[in-house]
């Protein structure tokens, strides 16, 4: 008898905590259109998977009348679960409780599933929902905060963390997410800034809503601190559900194989890359007709779209591919593609994935604003990026390869494993006409008929470097190869790099440009 009511207080003491703020806590955060903590958690996680932790922690304050107020679970919930049957573990900070405000005790229930996340070498997903510190708990929440921040960084490049971003996430709470390796955010629910409006207002005197200063849009298309974007939570579940198909556990295992596949037929590698130089395309079609299945789970696909990153497979192998976007901007490099690649790079390198480059660009973004921006430290991130990856690093020249550009995309001076190239590739210092002019200037203007000995001229210079054959002389392209063999031929390149052994000098680490 004495079991079975302690069974019972059990019961109602979890019943009670699961009940988050309350009734009307729980009303409002619905009619904001958002899900609760535990229903979130249950949505993004196998059925009947999750196991909870900390259910019955309490904060600790005294000051300020804290000692009389009951938080259940101290507004967070912590656990793991499964997805597609591999372990999972797991956080949501609960706003019907206290706003979801952290304090000492809040922290420390997440930085308890952190540990155990790079203890057990597991992803670690963290769903932030949040009206920041805890003012009541004073310099214990700012503790808390940086114990968070340090864990965050100790975990980088060991397991995948990803941040999902589902309420407000405010002051010192944004760095957590910026440590971690995806963010996702939903419309009209996600909030990230780091002073918001009342105080913009207060010490510039400028009006601005939350939605304009740190709304999903905002972080998806201006600021790139959001790598995927969502119309409603149940979609954003999803995306990450997919996102965790391509990556692996830990970085001492590969992504999990899937069943190899064949490009979809109306992919016509051929037909994608017009002739014309000048002419636009959409090059994630290249990459389209190389996956299995012609699938490409893009990242940051709404930032920096002059350059693509993301993941598709090959032969059911997880790759990273990075490519130049025709559409936007004819493919250039400036500040922003340059972070969002290297990063890329960066990533695929820890995490033991393959990276394929397809190169068509006339080279770094000219201009006062680029170069007052930082390019040559923002592109030099590039460069550190690729001549720092271990992992199989295999190029592909589509059509254009001009000055630095042709070096930071994956060139073979950075150690590509493999580097092959279109027949109608053309690299060169600079695009035929420019670089026509230039040489064979005197020539042009003392001529009876500039515009003619000018056409003359750059198909000379056309002819003699603008092809891949001057490279491939060099040993610098390892083959010139059919559109069409594109597929084989990287994934015999694959095969053979997957022992590749790389070293280096000893040192304690590098020092990128960041």
């Amino acid at each position: 008898m004495a079991l079975k009511r302690k069974i019972r207080e059990l019961q109602e003491r979890r019943e009670k905590v699961l009940k988050g703020g309350g009734d009307k806590a729980i009303e409002k955060q619905i009619s904001m259109g958002k899900l609760t903590a535990r229903e979130r958690i249950i949505f993004l996680l196998d059925d009947d998977s999750f196991n909870e932790y900390d259910l019955f922690v309490e904060h600790e304050a005294r000051d300020f009348d804290m000692d009389k107020k009951v938080l259940h679970g101290d507004g967070v919930v912590i656990g793991t679960g499964t997805i597609y049957g591999a372990p999972i573990c797991i956080f949501a900070q609960d706003f019907t409780v206290a706003g979801g405000s952290l304090g000492l005790m809040h922290s420390r229930k997440i930085t308890k599933i952190m540990d155990h996340a790079l203890k057990m070498r597991m992803p670690l997903i963290g769903i932030n929902d949040s009206g920041g510190a805890r003012i009541q708990e004073g310099v214990n929440s700012l503790a808390g905060y940086g114990e968070i921040f340090f864990r965050n960084t100790l975990s980088s490049g060991v397991i995948p963390q990803i941040s999902v971003i589902l309420g407000p996430c405010a002051g010192g709470a944004v760095y957590s997410p910026a440590l971690t390796d995806f963010v996702f955010v939903v419309d009209k629910i996600s909030k990230m800034f780091i002073t918001g409006p009342e105080v913009i207002k207060t010490v510039l005197g400028e009006e601005i809503s939350m939605e304009d200063l740190g709304g999903a849009k905002v972080h998806s298309e201006i600021t790139g601190n959001a790598h995927f974007y969502a119309e409603s939570e149940v979609q954003c579940f999803e995306q990450i559900k997919e996102l965790i198909t391509y990556i692996p556990w830990n970085n001492s295992r590969k992504a999990r194989a899937f069943k190899p596949n064949d490009p979809k037929k109306e992919y016509k590698i051929d037909n994608i890359v017009p002739d014309n130089p000048k002419q636009p395309y959409d090059v994630r079609n290249v990459i389209k007709a190389i996956t299995d299945n012609s699938v490409f789970f893009e990242i940051q696909e709404r930032w920096a779209s002059n350059i693509i990153i993301g993941f598709g497979r090959m032969e059911g192998q997880t790759i990273g591919f990075v490519a130049n976007q025709p559409l936007v901007l004819a493919g250039v490099l400036d500040v922003d593609s340059s972070d969002k690649a290297a990063r890329f790079i960066r990533y695929c390198d820890a995490f033991n994935i393959p990276i394929v480059t397809f190169v068509d660009l006339p080279g770094y973004m000219p201009g006062a604003d680029q170069e007052h921006a930082g390019v040559i430290r923002h592109g030099a991130k590039l460069l550190y990026a690729y001549s720092e990856a271990t992992v199989p690093k295999l190029t592909v020249i589509l059509r254009k390869a001009y000055g630095g550009g042709y070096i930071a995309m994956n060139s073979r001076h950075l150690r590509a494993d493999f580097v092959f190239a279109w027949p109608g590739a053309e690299i060169a210092v600079m695009g035929p006409e420019g670089a026509a002019n230039i040489i064979f200037r005197r020539e042009i203007m003392g001529s009876d008929d500039p515009e003619k000995v000018r056409k003359q001229k750059v198909k000379e210079y056309k002819d003699k470097f603008a092809n891949p054959y001057v490279a491939a002389s060099k040993g610098y392209i390892d083959s010139v190869i059919e559109p069409q063999e594109t597929r084989k031929i990287l994934l015999h390149a694959i095969e053979v790099s997957q022992n590749k052994s790389s070293s280096g000098p000893k040192k304690k680490h590098g020092i990128p440009p960041f």
